[in-house]
C-alpha cells in the first residue's frame, strides 16, 4: 500500500462514521422517566449522601474504579514531537481504546494546555477524584520525570507514565528470556543504551533492578557516550554516566553483549553488530524506522537474538502487553501506587507466559505454523488471550504483599474467571472442557488428517494433553505436513487405500459386511467402501480401536453422516439422531437443537430432540434449562405447527417430570426472564435462565444458529452430534483450526462420559 493510500485509509478509519475512537455508553437503562429520575434527579441524591458519609464508597456507587484517565500536554507525541495538546488527541482516544479492548477498563483522555510543570500537576491533582488511576502520555523529558514522581506522592491513586514504565516491563522480559537464550548471565553482560529519554532511563533502571552492573552500562544520548566528564548533565543522566574513555557508539559496541535502541533510525552499521560479542542481543526500539533494519541485522549475523518496536517482525515490544494489564491489577485490589514490585511482577510473568505452549488463535492471528520459545519468540504476542489472566493476578498479588494495596482478593481462580470473562477472549465453559478433557485423553481418528488445519488441531490436541490422534489419510502428504508444522511425535499414521492396511482393512470389510449384508451390500462393496476414508475411521471407533471420530472439515455433511449412520448406529431409545449448537454468547451459553440433520421432526422426534440436549447440556456441567421454540405461546395457536410442539412438551411432562423444559414459547420470552415470569408465571421456565432452546424444524434452527454465529462476541462449538452409540462428530465444512480443537475435546469428554455411563450400567445389571 502507498504512504498516500495508507494516510487516506487513516483519515478515513479516524473520521467515517463518527470522529474519533472511543465514546461514553450507559451502563443502566434509561428509556422510562423512572429511569431518569433514579439516574438524575432526585434518585442520584441517595448514592451522594452514601458517599458523603463514607468516601470508600465511591467506588461501590460509581465507575471509578474502573476509570482511569488518559493525560498528555502534546510535549511528545509519538516520533512526532511537541505538537500540542489538540493534535495529541488522537493519540490519546488510540490508548484509551487499546485499555478498553485489552483489560475492559473505561478512559477518559484528557488533554492539558500546559508546558508549566506546576500548572500540569495542579491540573491533574485537581481532576483526580474522578477516577481510579493516571496514566501519563507523551510528555517530554525531564518534565516528564518530575510530573510523575511529584504526582505519585501527593495522589492516592496509581500514576504510570507508560512512555517511561511500558517499555522498560516489556523490554525486561525480552532481555531476562534473551539472555537465557544466549546462555548469558545479566550481572556480567556489557550493555549499551542509545538514547537518554524517558523510556531510556525507564529501562536502564528496571535492567538494574534485575541484576544488571552500573560498570556495565554505557549509555548515550544526541551528544554521544555520556560520561561523568561531561558537562551539563541533568540529574537522570549523571546516573547512568561512565568513566569508561569512549566517545561514540561504535567504540561502545566493541565487544558488548546487548543493544537497546530508544533512539533514532539506522545508526547502527553491519561493522558495529560484528563487533559485538557473540550471541548479541539486539533491541532496536525506534519507531517507524528502528536503528539498524531487521532483515539487515540477521543478514550480518546469523547469531543474533533481535526485537523491534514494529509488528511486521519477530518479538515486537509493544506496549499494550503491559499497561492494560498492570493498571487491571492494579485497579481491582484499589492499589494506592504502582511501585518496583509490583512492574518487576509484571516482567516476570510476562517472560514465563512466553514459554507456555502458544494458543492456536495467536498462530493463526500471526501468520504463522508454530511459535515456540526461542530467538524468534522472546515475549507474548499482544493479541494473546492469556495476558488477562496472567498479568494482572501477578501484579495485584505484588500489590498487596508490598503493602499498596487496599482491598485484598480471597480467591484467585475465581479473580481469573472474572478477568476471561470481563474480555469474552475466553469461557470458563470451553476451559473446563478441555480440564475435563485432559483428565483421561482418549484415542481419537481425524479422517481427514491430510489437510493442513485438521493436522493442526491434532498437533494441538496432542501437545496439550487433549487426546490421543489417529491420522487418516495420504500417508507421504501426512508427514510432509507434519514436518512443515514441526510435529515430529511418535503418532499412528494409517491410510486406508496403502496396501499395508489390508489385514485390518478386510476385518473391518468382513464386519461391515456382516452388519449390512441384509440390506444389499456384497463382500466387495464392504472392501471397496473400506478404502474410503469415512467407513474405515468409523469402523475403527465401532470395533473399539478408538475412542472417538472427527471428520467433515472438506466433505459436505450429508457425505459423511451416512456412513457413520450405516456403521455406528444410534444409542438405545433414540429414534432419530440429531445435532446441537452451543453459542458462547456475551449473556451466557445457549445450545441450539436440531441445528443440521432433522428437516421436520415430529411431535415425538422434537421430544427425543429435547432429551438428548438435555443429557449434552449436562455434559458441559450446566443444569439444563430448555424452551421448545414456536412462534406461538402456550397454546395461542391451534395451527398444528404450533399444536406439534405442545404436543411434544406434554409428552416431556409425563415421561421426564424433572426436566426443566416447557413450550410452546416464542424466542424472545425465552431469552428475557423478566418478560417470562411475568406473562407466564405458570411456566417450569419462570425463574430460570434458559440455555437451551429446541426449534420445531430445521430450517428455523440452522438459520437461528447460523445469525448468531455471525454477531460479535458470539462463538459457536458444534455441531454436536446427539444420540450415537459412540462419540462420533461432524465438523462444518471449512471449520477453523480452534473449532476442531473444540470439537475434539468434545469427542474425547463425550467417550469419557458414555464410557462412565457403560460402568453404571454393568454394576447395574451384571452378568
Amino acid at each position: 500500500m502507498s504512504k498516500i493510500s495508507k494516510r487516506r485509509e487513516a483519515l478515513v478509519y479516524h473520521s467515517k462514521p463518527k470522529p474519533g475512537k472511543i465514546q461514553v455508553v450507559p451502563t443502566k437503562k434509561y428509556a422510562s422517566q423512572r429511569d431518569l429520575s433514579l439516574a438524575y434527579s432526585p434518585g442520584v441524591a441517595e448514592p451522594c449522601l452514601e458517599i458523603d458519609k463514607n468516601l470508600d464508597d465511591v467506588y461501590k456507587y460509581t465507575n471509578k474504579g474502573n476509570l482511569v484517565a488518559v493525560i498528555s500536554n502534546g510535549t511528545a507525541v509519538l516520533g512526532l514531537g511537541n505538537i500540542g495538546p489538540e493534535a495529541s488527541k488522537p493519540v490519546m482516544e488510540g490508548k484509551g481504546l487499546l485499555f478498553k479492548i485489552f483489560a475492559d477498563i473505561d478512559v477518559f483522555d484528557i488533554e492539558v494546555n500546559t508546558e508549566n510543570v506546576d500548572e500540569f500537576i495542579n491540573t491533574v491533582k485537581n481532576i483526580a477524584p474522578t477516577f481510579g488511576g493516571i496514566n501519563l502520555e507523551d510528555i517530554k523529558a525531564p518534565e516528564a520525570f518530575e510530573i510523575e514522581n511529584r504526582l505519585k506522592e501527593e495522589l492516592d491513586i496509581p500514576v504510570m507514565h507508560d512512555d517511561q514504565h511500558g517499555t522498560a516491563i516489556i523490554s525486561a522480559a525480552a532481555l531476562i528470556n534473551a539472555l537465557e537464550i544466549a546462555k548469558k548471565d545479566i550481572s556480567k553482560v556489557k550493555i549499551v543504551i542509545s538514547g537518554a529519554g524517558a523510556a531510556a532511563v525507564s529501562c536502564t533502571r528496571l535492567y538494574k533492578a534485575f541484576g544488571a552492573k552500573s560498570e556495565n552500562i554505557v549509555m548515550l544520548d544526541s551528544k554521544g557516550v555520556i560520561r561523568k566528564d561531561r558537562e551539563d548533565l541533568t540529574e537522570e543522566k549523571s546516573e547512568f554516566a561512565t568513566t569508561r574513555k569512549i566517545d561514540t557508539l561504535e567504540e561502545a559496541m566493541k565487544k558488548s553483549d546487548v543493544f537497546v535502541g530508544l533512539s533514532i533510525a539506522d545508526i547502527v552499521t553491519p561493522e558495529m553488530l560484528k563487533s559485538m560479542a557473540n550471541k548479541p542481543i539486539v533491541f532496536a526500539m525506534a519507531n517507524p524506522d528502528p536503528e539498524i533494519s531487521y532483515r539487515l541485522a540477521v543478514q550480518t549475523r546469523d547469531d543474533i537474538i533481535m526485537a523491534t518496536g514494529r509488528s511486521d517482525h519477530p518479538n515486537q515490544v509493544n506496549n499494550v502487553l503491559g499497561f492494560p494489564f498492570i493498571f487491571r491489577g492494579a485497579l481491582d485490589v484499589r492499589a494506592t501506587k504502582i511501585n518496583e514490585a509490583m512492574k518487576m511482577a509484571a516482567v516476570k510473568a510476562l517472560a514465563e507466559l512466553a514459554k507456555e505452549p502458544v494458543p492456536e488463535q495467536v498462530n493463526i492471528a500471526y501468520g504463522k505454523t508454530k511459535l515456540t520459545f526461542g530467538k524468534d519468540y522472546i515475549i507474548p504476542k499482544p493479541f494473546d488471550p492469556r495476558l488477562i489472566a496472567t498479568v494482572p493476578p501477578a501484579v495485584a498479588k505484588a500489590a498487596i504483599e508490598s503493602g499498596v494495596a487496599t482491598e485484598n482478593i480471597q480467591d484467585w481462580d475465581k479473580y481469573t474467571d472474572e478477568l476471561y470473562e470481563r474480555m469474552g477472549s475466553d469461557n470458563k465453559i470451553v476451559r473446563l472442557l478441555m480440564d475435563r478433557a485432559k483428565l483421561d485423553p482418549k484415542r481419537v481418528v481425524f479422517a481427514e488428517a491430510d489437510r493442513l488445519d485438521v493436522l493442526k488441531a491434532a498437533q494441538i490436541v496432542y501437545e496439550e494433553g487433549v487426546a490421543i490422534p489417529v491420522l487418516l489419510g495420504r500417508k507421504e502428504v501426512i508427514k510432509e505436513l507434519m514436518q512443515e508444522l514441526d510435529f515430529e511425535d511418535d503418532v499412528e499414521i494409517i491410510d486406508p487405500k496403502s496396501d499395508d492396511q489390508n489385514e485390518q482393512l478386510n476385518y473391518y470389510a468382513d464386519k461391515y459386511w456382516k452388519q449390512r449384508k441384509r440390506s444389499g451390500v456384497t463382500l466387495y462393496d464392504a472392501k471397496r467402501l473400506m478404502r474410503e476414508r469415512n467407513y474405515y475411521a468409523a469402523m475403527m471407533l465401532n470395533e473399539g480401536d478408538v475412542d472417538g471420530m472427527i471428520s467433515g472439515y472438506a466433505r459436505a455433511y450429508p457425505t459423511v453422516l451416512r456412513p457413520v449412520l450405516e456403521t455406528i448406529g444410534k444409542f438405545d431409545g433414540v429414534n432419530k439422531v440429531a445435532t446441537t449448537n452451543l453459542m458462547l454468547t456475551p449473556k451466557g451459553p445457549l445450545f441450539i437443537s436440531d441445528s443440521s440433520i432433522n428437516i421436520d421432526p415430529s411431535a415425538k422426534e422434537l421430544a427425543n430432540i429435547a432429551q438428548m440436549t438435555n443429557y449434552t447440556v449436562k455434559m458441559f456441567g450446566l443444569k439444563p434449562v430448555i424452551a421448545m421454540i414456536s412462534y406461538a405461546n402456550f397454546g395461542s395457536s391451534k395451527d398444528p405447527h404450533a399444536a406439534k410442539v405442545r404436543q411434544a412438551v406434554n409428552m416431556l411432562h409425563k415421561s421426564n417430570p424433572d426436566m426443566v423444559v416447557d413450550g410452546e414459547i416464542q424466542t424472545d420470552f425465552a431469552l428475557n426472564p423478566g418478560m417470562l415470569k411475568k406473562n407466564f408465571p405458570f411456566s417450569k421456565l419462570a425463574g430460570n435462565k434458559v440455555n437451551a432452546m429446541i426449534f420445531p424444524n430445521l430450517d428455523s434452527a440452522n438459520s437461528n444458529y447460523k445469525m448468531l454465529k455471525e454477531q460479535p462476541d458470539v462463538e459457536s462449538i458444534g455441531p454436536i452430534m446427539l444420540g450415537m452409540n459412540k462419540p462420533v462428530h461432524i465438523l462444518q465444512l471449512g471449520a477453523s483450526v480452534e473449532e476442531i480443537v473444540n470439537m475434539t475435546a468434545i469427542a474425547v469428554v463425550d467417550a469419557q462420559q458414555k464410557e462412565k455411563r457403560a460402568l453404571e450400567q454393568a454394576a447395574k445389571n451384571p452378568k
